[in-house]
């Protein structure tokens, strides 16, 4: 047993359902695996994505601006989506632990990610935020400058920059956490990307990649294994051909040349994997798992895709 972080997508808490309600049903669901895997003796970190919420957030900021009410930057809304998805994880969590009758102390942590200021993904927008649109609706929604891009053959979303993330500012604090054995939920859809100038953190108008701030937040806790949750059991190569293969278990050096050949798309598979070899080249007997929520508690049983040196 050891030291898990595990990474939830944002898109898989906002389904279909956009309603409080319905995302709180959704991470209501995922808490019951996550306690599950807790209950076999696995200490975990928990990050989540926010890539729908933050984006559906700027549409109301948008649609109520006035003089007196004018809408928040981007790093405000990154913080205020990690709060209420934080919070959403937090309470599920602790009512799952309470229905079982386990003793388990669960909080969650507004984090800020260190970037560079000087990062060119800061000037070449590419994460996808909010809703899906047609090609008809992104072109109408592009005329005020903003960049719609498509997304996983699932329609147009907005995209804005997203820088590299370096460390986990609040560190320390979430090492404390996890010592105490307290369950913690932190950086939210990536943290909040802020970068430092002289005794300064400056939040920056950007989204963090979730999957890569999860590498950094499980090397800074010395994590043993990195878990990418996703809405497969499996990575495929060669997906929905006839040659399609689920990947089970393999090595560093066979993930980097299925990279290499162009296997995983840029803005969907290919980040979650890119984190997952990142984290198990930076230190020695590390793994990371890429698979499906269902699975999280037979981790034992090696399922998903492993990733190992």
């Amino acid at each position: 047993m050891g030291l898990n972080v595990i990474a939830l997508g944002g898109n898989a808490i906002l389904d279909t359902d956009p309603t409080d309600n319905g995302q709180k049903q959704v991470v209501a669901e995922a808490a019951k695996y996550i306690a599950d895997f807790v209950t076999t003796g696995e200490k975990v970190v928990v990050c989540h994505g926010n890539g729908p919420q933050v984006g559906n957030l700027l549409l109301q900021q948008q649609a109520g601006e006035s003089e007196k009410n004018p809408q928040l930057k981007l790093d405000s809304c990154g913080a205020m989506t990690q709060g209420s998805i934080g919070y959403w994880i937090q309470n599920a969590l602790a009512n799952e632990f309470l229905k079982r009758g386990q003793q388990q102390t669960v909080t969650s942590m507004v984090t800020q990610v260190l970037v560079d200021k000087a990062d060119p993904a800061l000037s070449n927008p590419t994460k996808p935020v909010g809703p899906f649109y047609s090609k008809e609706e992104a072109d109408v929604l592009s005329q005020d400058g903003s960049v719609y891009i498509e997304d996983s053959g699932r329609g147009y979303r907005k995209v804005v920059p997203s820088p590299m993330p370096k460390a986990i500012v609040e560190k320390e604090a979430v090492q404390a956490l996890i010592a105490a054995d307290v369950l913690t939920v932190c950086a939210g859809g990536g943290g909040i990307p802020v970068y430092q100038e002289g005794n300064q953190l400056v939040g920056i108008e950007a989204v963090n990649d979730k999957d890569f701030s999860a590498k950094v937040l499980a090397e800074d806790v010395q994590a043993d294994r990195l878990i990418i949750l996703t809405g497969v059991d499996n990575i495929y190569i060669h997906f929905n051909t006839p040659a399609q293969k689920a990947l089970t278990e393999i090595s560093v050096s066979e993930a980097e040349q299925y990279v290499s050949e162009g296997h995983f798309a840029a803005g969907s598979m290919l980040p979650k994997i890119e984190a997952a070899i990142d984290f198990v080249k930076s230190g020695e007997n590390r793994t990371a798992v890429i698979t499906s929520i269902e699975n999280l508690a037979k981790m034992n049983e090696k399922v998903g895709t492993i990733i190992h040196k």
